[in-house]
C-alpha cells in the first residue's frame, strides 16, 4: 500500500524558513513525479511545485517562485520543499502527492493527475 507522510510543518514568523519533507513508501519512487499542493482556510487546494522523477524538470506556482525550492532524494524515497521568505499568505495545509503518469508542464499542476496523497502538514506564518 502506498503511503506518503509529510513532516516539517509548524509555526514561523514572516520572513522565516521551513523545510517540508515527504517520505514515500513506493517501490518505484524514482519513476514517479512528485508534487506539492496547499490549501488555505476557506480556499481551494492549489498547486505549489512539482518535480520530475529524475529531478530534471521542475515547476512552481508563480506565487512561490524565487522563494520555494523543491528537490528529491530517490535513494531515500523523499521529496522536499524548502520554503524561504515565508509570508502570512503561505499559511496552509501542505500536501505532497505522487503522479505515476508522464510529465506535462500543465498537467503537473492539476490535482486530478495525482494518484496518491499524503495527509498534509500545517504551516502557519505569523505577521
Amino acid at each position: 500500500q502506498v503511503q506518503l507522510v509529510e513532516s516539517g510543518g509548524g509555526l514561523v514568523q514572516a520572513g522565516g524558513s521551513l523545510r517540508l519533507s515527504c517520505a514515500a513508501s513506493i517501490r518505484t519512487f524514482s519513476s514517479i513525479i512528485m508534487g506539492w499542493f496547499r490549501q488555505a482556510p476557506g480556499k481551494e487546494r492549489e498547486f505549489v511545485a512539482a518535480i520530475s522523477n529524475g529531478g530534471v524538470r521542475i515547476s512552481y506556482a508563480n506565487s512561490v517562485k524565487g522563494r520555494f525550492t523543491v528537490s528529491r532524494d530517490n535513494a531515500k524515497n523523499t521529496v522536499y520543499l524548502q520554503m524561504n521568505s515565508l509570508k502570512p499568505d503561505d499559511t496552509a495545509v501542505y500536501y505532497c502527492a505522487a503522479d505515476r503518469g508522464r510529465w506535462g508542464d500543465y498537467t503537473v499542476t492539476l490535482q486530478n493527475e495525482y494518484d496518491y496523497w499524503g495527509q498534509g502538514t500545517q504551516v502557519t506564518v505569523s505577521s
